[in-house]
């Protein structure tokens, strides 16, 4: 137990003054001569005054902000504290989340105390000032350092070196001492990681752990993203060389011990640039006239053994990055594009779910184990989806009773009340060098669709084996919890605007009917694309965990990942956890896998901003040159500072500040979402079009300035 801290105690009486002096003007800096002054310091005292001074300072009661300037440690304050995450912002203020307080606590920039964005931080809490703010706050401590780097370009003047950053969550430039350069040259892009800050200059200190190359180069800016992320871009010899290593025949034993899939049609469907094949779809009419349905997906663990190089590689990573113009792949090349790709015409060994289903796609029967199975023939979406559009072409039966029974399959799911939710996805275009050719909408198919449920379909079916045996052992779920009475609120009041109403919800599963009865309604209108967006926002994040929980969006009381282990380690988890119970172990230790399932949750968070910034990167980069054209957009998100608009055509998104709201004066008004003008009474809010002029496009910080163009 911790020693419980003792109350400070004064030494003598000049001490003492200073002590009651602080205490009693809390938060109130004070100059040295100031000081001197309010204790009628005798010049014979001066020194006694310094190791008064100091003491207070070693004893933790006061801090020096500046070489002559001390004020009372918020450590002593006597308020309420809260601990958070720091939430910086460009021009040095800051906010941080705390449990307890509905609003983000608001902290200035001289109340940081060297705490920066991602910091870990307790903070004293005091009344706010002005209307605004009901708290504000005070760092106290800073509990831990982010460990995420910051991106920027190393200037060496002579001893002097700083990294001047890009995020927009750092105000200050980075010093970096001559043995921490890491052999970075001026004018180089480099990572850097903060260990300190001097807060008399307001100066961090930051060692360079990565030299990225020349800032506008391709690779050196995909890389900067990832190291950004802390995500990796390249594997070890270590590891590369343990991969080819790994036996690849697969022998008599391997099929005697599996169900023998290879005389049954079996075929995968995948993007066409697809280079790994981790699952394949199989189907042959049963002689009751029921159809079996083999969803028949890479057997990665086969090959990849517990306590590899390779296994704890896939750990730490947990998923695949997917960058515009390239893929991180989770498992080597050897793995991932070899041994457990599903290429056509090759025996492999693969995890499967089988499935019974009537005409109706009603399940009869299932089961769950280890295959061994011949992929004949390797479709894309697109040519999946001209057989399903002219009846024609190879496998033509097997892939349209597919899509028939996949049809039945999604029609149940939204009748149980999963969501709908389709938005657009924006892709880029890049060439053989990384640069952008265009910006389009990915279309999303029949044949993706199909795909999609089966997938689903598999998901669920494992789960449910597991989750309703009669002794439920330790497994990994991926859940997805309902909407919090808040956010359903907001997005109440926020329909309400566009003439809509959320009717009565009395149970979980009324909400998600309720919420797609509105996108139904507004699907051929304005506001639909702003709609379906805040209907997002309203839902939880779907994470991994061993607490079964179900998946709302899904409406599936028991959903698992079982289907993608060559890009997912979770997936990975439920293929061995599986394997284990099949062979009789005992329920795992739950401990080992709720820290895995978070690992991979967090990981999974980290991948996905990555790819959203090597978007936002490439659309951005793809708008240079374009300055002062004008473009139809859609207003996307409105702010107190202004507003952000998505080009129509592309789905590239830019922001005009308040002050370039042409046309009118402008005021924000919270309560509508929304900037009304103060002669006009116009409206700009969620869903308006609106024409834009393109004033600058930043790439240094991935955004777009827009300027609203008057009519």
């Amino acid at each position: 137990m911790a020693k419980k801290k003792k109350a400070y105690t004064p030494a003598d009486k000049l001490e003492s003054a200073l002590y009651q002096w602080f205490t009693t003007h809390p938060q109130h800096p004070i100059a040295t001569k100031q000081l001197a002054q309010y204790v009628k310091l005798n010049p014979e005292d001066t020194e006694e005054f310094g190791r008064a001074l100091e003491n207070l300072i070693n004893s933790d009661v006061i801090i020096r902000e500046q070489p002559k300037r001390y004020r009372l440690a918020p450590a002593q304050y006597n308020h309420p504290t809260g601990e958070g995450t720091i939430m910086m912002s460009r021009s040095g203020f800051a906010f941080v989340s705390v449990k307890e307080y509905p609003e983000d606590i608001y902290i200035s920039v001289n109340k940081l105390h060297g705490a920066l964005h991602g910091d870990k931080v307790k903070i004293s809490l005091t009344p706010g000032k002005g209307k605004k703010r009901s708290v504000e706050g005070e760092v106290i401590t800073i509990l831990e350092r982010s460990v995420r780097p910051y991106i920027g370009i190393v200037q060496i003047n002579g001893k002097q070196i700083y990294v001047v950053t890009d995020s927009r969550y750092m105000p200050y430039d980075i010093r970096v001492m001559p043995e921490d350069l890491n052999e970075a040259k001026n004018g180089e892009k480099v990572a850097v990681y903060v260990y300190g800050f001097v807060e008399s200059k307001r100066e961090p200190l930051g060692k360079i752990t990565q030299v990225l190359g020349i800032p506008g180069d391709n690779n050196t800016e995909m890389h900067a993203i990832l190291a950004e992320y802390g995500l990796p871009y390249g594997f070890t010899r270590e590891i590369e060389d343990e991969a080819a290593k790994i036996p690849g025949e697969i022998t008599a034993k391997d099929v005697a011990e599996r169900r023998d899939f290879r005389g049954i049609p079996t075929f995968t469907i995948d993007p066409a640039d697809a280079k790994d094949f981790d699952d394949a779809l199989s189907i042959r009419r049963l002689g009751n006239g029921h159809w079996e349905v083999g969803v028949h997906i890479a057997d990665v663990t086969h090959y990849v053994q517990l306590d590899s190089l390779v296994e704890k590689e896939a750990v730490e990573r947990a998923t695949s990055v997917y960058l515009v113009d390239r893929t991180v792949p989770m498992l080597p090349e050897r793995l991932s594009n070899e041994l457990c790709s599903l290429r056509p015409n090759e025996d492999k060994l693969c995890f499967s779910a089988v499935f019974e289903l009537n005409n109706s796609a009603k399940i009869i029967d299932r089961w769950v184990g280890r295959t061994v199975i011949r992929s004949i023939h390797r479709f894309d979406y697109d040519n999946a989806q001209d057989v399903i559009d002219t009846k024609k072409g190879p496998y033509s039966e097997e892939l349209l009773t597919l899509y028939k029974l996949s049809q039945k399959l999604r029609e149940k799911r939204f009748k149980n009340g999963a969501l709908a939710f389709d938005m657009p996805e924006p892709k880029v275009k890049v060439d053989e060098k990384g640069k952008p050719l265009g910006v389009y909408f990915k279309e999303m198919k029949d044949s993706n669709f199909l795909v999609e449920e089966f997938m689903l379909l598999a998901n669920c079916g494992v789960a449910e084996m597991i989750a309703t045996a009669p002794e439920p052992k330790t497994f990994v779920y991926r859940v997805h919890d309902e909407p919090t009475g808040d956010r359903l609120a907001v997005f109440r009041d926020f329909i309400k605007h566009f003439g809509y109403k959320l009717g009565a919800t009395k149970t979980k599963r009324d909400i998600a009917k309720e919420i797609n009865r509105i996108l139904s309604a507004a699907e051929d209108k304005p506001e639909f694309h702003t709609l379906e967006i805040m209907a997002l926002r309203t839902m939880a994040r779907a994470a991994y965990s061993i607490d079964n929980i179900g998946h709302y969006g899904l409406a599936f009381d028991y959903y698992t990942h079982f289907t993608s282990p060559i890009r997912r380690y979770p997936d990975m988890m439920v293929h061995r956890l599986l394997a284990m119970y099949m062979a009789g172990a005992p329920s795992q230790d739950k401990a080992v896998y709720r820290e895995l399932c978070k690992h991979s949750s967090q990981r999974e968070q980290l991948a996905s901003d990555a790819e959203r910034a090597s978007i936002k990167y490439k659309m951005v980069e793809f708008m240079q040159g374009k300055e002062g054209s004008e473009f139809d957009g859609t207003i996307s998100g409105v702010t107190e500072n202004g507003i952000y608009v998505e080009i129509r055509e592309s789905g590239i998104e830019g922001y005009i500040p308040q002050r370039e709201m042409k046309g009118d004066v402008f005021i924000y008004t919270p309560e509508k979402f929304a900037y009304v003008g103060r002669r006009t009474r116009k409206t700009l809010t969620f869903g308006n079009s609106i024409r834009i002029r393109l004033q600058r496009a930043r790439l240094d910080q991935k955004l777009l300035d827009f300027a609203m163009v008057e009519k």
